[in-house]
């Protein structure tokens, strides 16, 4: 009976150090990728953050305070979450396609697209990847505004995440007027997020992905062509890891600037890490991107870097 104690005891502890190692393999070494954050930063007022798709741990980050406690307007980064309200009510499908008109004016707020211009419609994928104002600001107005306003509380934006200590959690409003419903959509009204609660909602919808929603397949894909060949596209590494993620210019309350946004995860089809950046004062989500690269490019050489001692232990 004591061998067999003895071996049950032994074969728990190998099983626990294989898991160790598979984890040490899978997610970069916590020091390293901590200063390749605050490194990417460099210095910048704002917060970045980095989840654990599988365990929500935060796995690095720069300014934990500010990224649970400052409150501003998502701008574009909340599109994601209209488009997963408008897929979700069955108000649009993968094939719900618009011309974008380009010129775009609601309520006082000069809203007009800057993507490359194209005279092909756009079907809902490929708006998410331009960030087209003009179609995201059309469709929106199949949603009530309580569908808006609780789809996007269903998706954790105005709760605290239990992610850290002492957060605040950001507020939805619901939209009196049709023009407020459009602004709302686009992350310019009625809705105010901190990084983490951000970061959370993303890490749901990578959750998602991994899961392979099928509804959500012009969601996901707007993700990804976003950082291929849209307004998110600095945020894609020079590696063979492709990432998704949505870029946000965010009007600021306190004053005549922006603040800029990228949230995202990796790798994009099998989502393993989390990440957003918020640049207080921003001249565009551009600018957040650019960051976001260079974080995305230490994980990725993590990954490869795995990939090659796994490879060299499977050598005989």
């Amino acid at each position: 009976m004591l061998r067999l104690e003895l071996a049950g005891r032994c074969f728990a502890t190998v099983l626990a150090c294989l898991a160790v190692s598979t984890l040490a393999i899978a997610q970069p070494a916590s020091a390293t990728f901590q200063s390749t954050v605050v490194r990417a930063m460099a210095g910048r007022r704002g917060a970045a953050v980095v989840l654990d798709v599988h365990s929500r741990r935060v796995l690095a980050s720069y300014h934990l305070e500010v990224a649970a406690r400052r409150v501003a307007h998502p701008g574009s980064s909340i599109k994601t979450f209209t488009l997963l309200a408008l897929l979700e009510s069955g108000k649009v499908d993968g094939h719900s396609a618009l011309v974008c008109r380009r010129s775009v004016s609601i309520d006082g707020h000069r809203l007009d697209c800057t993507h490359p211009q194209t005279a092909q419609p756009l079907d809902p994928a490929a708006a998410l990847a331009y960030s087209c104002n003009s179609y995201f600001t059309s469709v929106a107005t199949r949603l009530t505004p309580a569908q808006l306003h609780d789809s996007l509380v269903r998706d954790g934006f105005q709760s605290l995440t239990g992610l850290t200590p002492e957060e605040v959690a950001g507020k939805v409003a619901l939209a009196r007027s049709t023009e407020q419903l459009q602004l709302q959509a686009i992350g310019e009204w009625g809705i105010d997020v901190t990084p983490l609660e951000l970061a959370s909602a993303y890490r749901n919808v990578a959750l998602r992905q991994m899961n392979h929603d099928a509804q959500l397949a012009p969601l996901f894909d707007g993700l990804q062509q976003s950082t291929s060949y849209g307004m998110g596209r600095m945020a894609q590494p020079a590696a063979s890891m492709k990432v998704a993620g949505k870029t946000g210019t965010a009007p600021a309350d306190e004053g005549a600037w922006t603040h800029a946004w990228f949230a995202g995860y990796a790798p994009a089809e099998n989502p393993e890490i989390v990440l957003v950046v918020f640049l207080e004062k921003g001249h565009g989500g551009s600018d957040a991107a650019g960051v976001a690269r260079e974080i995305f490019t230490a994980f990725a050489d993590t990954q490869n870097a795995g990939v090659a001692q796994r490879t060299a232990g499977a050598q005989p």
